[in-house]
């Protein structure tokens, strides 16, 4: 029997959630350094984005006591790649408030960071990396088995993703089950009409993946055929019923 790769396992609680950086192979100064890093980023992330910390700045912008002009490069590219996401879903996913001007990357800024870390890593030299952001994973390498938690039945999997050696992967899910309902429909401010239990989309990044998921999570039964067509990107939703359906090129179970 092969000898299990040696792995390194870092975990930083940032953002109102856990995240867990996964590393395999020989734990070098390169990689201790790069999981410094990964988690400094993220803990950065948290400073100039969180809605919840009255000095960040996404806080001083909305509350009119910064001006966009000052911040940080990272709050521009978010800016840009919010206004991407919005186009790309047709205004199911947004980072503007419902009826209003303010601005609200959260949707999109806890995959980006993510998927940010996880490139860290990587470049270090690590043989595989999964970093894992309250149930949001971004690997490389692999191979790595993903459980996707059941919505409706506590502590069971409604399934599991196989990331295959060399592959990049990620997986996002967006759904009620842990945090009650929380996702709006930008387009009304209101709940989406017939949402599904969970979503979980599947595609090479994380920052994709998560706005996907957020974006499909809100249309409701319109999702299946829109995260079909859509290029690179896989889905399974658990319906309220309890029923699954797949995308047609759904990873089949591991």
């Amino acid at each position: 029997m092969a000898a299990e790769p040696a792995r390194t396992v870092r975990v930083v609680r940032t953002m109102g959630t856990v995240f867990s950086l996964d590393v395999r192979g020989p734990a070098t100064e390169r990689v201790g350094a790069a999981l410094d890093a990964a988690g400094a980023w993220l803990e950065h992330v948290d400073e100039v984005f969180s809605t919840y910390r009255p000095q960040s700045q996404i806080s001083r912008l909305a509350a009119g006591t910064l001006a966009l002009s000052r911040c940080s490069p990272e709050v521009w590219e978010v800016m840009r790649l919010c206004e991407a996401a919005e186009r790309r879903t047709r205004g199911y996913f947004s980072a503007r408030y419902a009826g209003g001007p303010g601005f609200d990357p959260t949707g999109l800024v806890k995959g980006w960071a993510v998927e940010r870390a996880a490139a860290m890593l990587a470049a270090s030299g690590a043989d595989a990396v999964c970093v894992n952001g309250g149930g949001d994973v971004q690997t490389h390498g692999g191979p790595w088995r993903i459980g996707l938690a059941h919505p409706l039945v506590r502590g069971a999997l409604a399934g599991v993703v196989l990331a295959p050696p060399g592959a990049s992967l990620a997986v996002a899910t967006s759904g009620a089950a842990e945090r009650g309902p929380h996702i709006l429909d930008p387009r009304t401010g209101r709940p989406p009409a017939e949402p599904p239990a969970s979503l979980t989309v599947v595609s090479r990044s994380l920052t994709d993946a998560d706005v996907h998921a957020t974006a499909g999570y809100a249309m409701g039964a319109a999702a299946r055929s829109w995260l079909e067509s859509l290029p690179g990107t896989e889905a399974q939703a658990v319906t309220p019923s309890g029923e699954v359906w797949t995308t047609s090129g759904f990873p089949p179970p591991a």
